[in-house]
């Protein structure tokens, strides 16, 4: 049975607190897992195989320093969760982010409910560029604050929606239930995102990190630099040592070699609508 490596994942995330099932261990270990730990889908990219066992996820995220999608993201962050002694249940989503949220597409997106004492909270630290900075109170029209920009629940139809406060409006993300996933239901939901030849993460670069009062963004290449509470900077990357760049120092991905890379970074440099 595999088993998480605490003190190398509390070093990856740079965290030094205590190792209790308080509600202020899961804020602190949530913004610093956010803000460490970046959202990115090369493996997709270069046709390599995505494996979300414990194992796997460990030596992607903690070892080798890179980032990954929902699946190995929250993967890792709720075996972290469950080390630490939180009580909790995996769920599962429906992406309709900037789109429509009566739309039924598959259920692709692993989100974590953590119950700490009487109170349900819901993790989250596998949703691209507009991932959550800190556990929100599983409660519904309530606007709730984060290091970053409010989220907040509201009822819809028969499951919860989830959305960001963008430019004083709220914009939907994913929809939700509370039925508990299997491992199983992961494994589809991650074949279908890596392999499927109509998958954003299969035909698009993806990458995202929040740091204090700021986003970095990258699709393809272009760039956005979102500012807290102000504006948006966007740059085209022409050529592949500015991705390349902007994948290690804003990103900070530790990249893996290979020609198989560099030729990914010429086409993406190249081609914006790769």
């Amino acid at each position: 049975m595999s088993h998480v490596n605490l003190d190398a994942y509390f070093q990856r995330i740079g965290y030094a607190g205590e190792w209790t099932p308080t509600l202020e261990t899961l804020q602190e270990l949530h913004r610093r897992h956010a803000e460490s730990i970046p959202f990115e889908n090369l493996d997709s990219l270069l046709r390599r195989p995505v494996r979300i066992d414990l194992d796997s996820i460990q030596r992607k995220l903690v070892e080798e320093q890179r980032g990954g999608y929902c699946f190995e993201q929250n993967g890792l962050f709720s075996a972290v969760l469950e080390a630490v002694g939180f009580r909790l249940t995996r769920l599962a989503g429906r992406v309709v982010y900037m789109g429509d949220p009566h739309a039924f597409p598959p259920r692709t997106h692993m989100l974590i409910r953590v119950d700490v004492g009487d109170e349900s909270y819901l993790a989250d630290v596998g949703f691209g560029g507009m991932v959550q900075t800190g556990p929100l109170r599983l409660a519904v029209d309530v606007e709730q604050s984060t290091p970053h920009e409010p989220f907040r629940m509201i009822r819809w139809e028969n499951d919860y929606l989830m959305q960001a406060s963008i430019r004083g409006g709220w914009v939907p993300l994913y929809r939700f239930t509370l039925d508990p996933q299997a491992p199983s239901d992961y494994e589809v939901g991650n074949w279908y995102v890596s392999t499927y030849p109509e998958s954003l993460f299969v035909n698009h670069l993806m990458a995202s990190r929040p740091a204090p009062g700021v986003r970095y963004a990258l699709r393809n290449n272009e760039l956005a630099i979102h500012h807290l509470g102000g504006n948006t900077e966007r740059r085209t990357l022409r050529t592949a040592e500015e991705v390349r760049a902007a994948l290690r120092e804003l990103m900070q991905i530790k990249l893996p070699e290979g020609a198989e890379l560099d030729t990914l970074l010429e086409r993406l440099a190249n081609s914006p609508s790769y």
